[in-house]
């Protein structure tokens, strides 16, 4: 990582870091004269949203992280790209704590939309990201990483894609596609292209 990118990064960790704590704000202490650990349960909703931005956000700052490991330079595109998707990580915190709360409203179908639909933004932002990187030549000649992040963006846009489709047939089906990328890109692309070859090499060795 060089010095110019090095600040790009920089202030994008600090984005990461708030957007990943915002929803720690929402947790209030019991109100008076109501039973202390009955009013800490009732709160429930917003441990369960704080969590879940906190770890999906995480995994968005680990993919960000890897995709400037690759990085070399920068551009004023780049720039400019950075900070939408950096708008939408803070974003996230938002639906996640509606998508909480609508466990206990009832609208969990309008929530799941709103959720989804967040994350298949996300989704396009990191490949208009990628996309900006390619084509102006930002990248270092790791062909092997890079290739292996092209794969796994292209893949994610595409479930992405499937995933908000969905919300409209199951919710609870559609959440736990969004689940599954998540776990998806929690794992390397490059571990997951060498256990693909590994796999290949397994099946097509001779028997003895």
């Amino acid at each position: 990582m060089t010095t110019e990118t090095g600040r790009i990064e920089a202030f994008s960790d600090g984005i990461f870091s708030i957007a990943a704590t915002l929803l720690v704000l929402d947790l209030k202490a019991p109100p008076a004269g109501e039973p202390f650990w009955q009013g800490i349960a009732a709160q429930w909703p917003g441990y369960a949203s704080f969590l879940l931005s906190f770890l999906f956000i995480g995994i968005m700052w680990i993919n960000h992280h890897r995709l400037f490991s690759h990085m070399r330079q920068s551009s004023d595109l780049l720039l400019v790209v950075n900070l939408l998707l950096l708008l939408g990580v803070v974003w996230i915190p938002y639906p996640t704590s509606i998508m909480a709360q609508a466990v206990l409203t009832g609208r969990l179908k309008d929530a799941a939309i709103l959720y989804n639909g967040s994350y298949l933004v996300i989704a396009v932002l990191f490949n208009l990201l990628f996309g900006v990187c390619v084509t102006s030549n930002l990248l270092d000649r790791n062909v092997f990483g890079v290739r292996n992040i092209a794969r796994s963006y292209a893949a994610g846009i595409l479930m992405y894609v499937i995933c908000f489709a969905v919300t409209w047939w199951n919710v609870y089906v559609s959440l736990a596609i969004n689940l599954g990328m998540a776990i998806f890109f929690l794992v390397s692309p490059d571990q997951m292209a060498r256990n693909c070859s590994s796999q290949k090499r397994a099946a097509n060795a001779p028997i003895e």
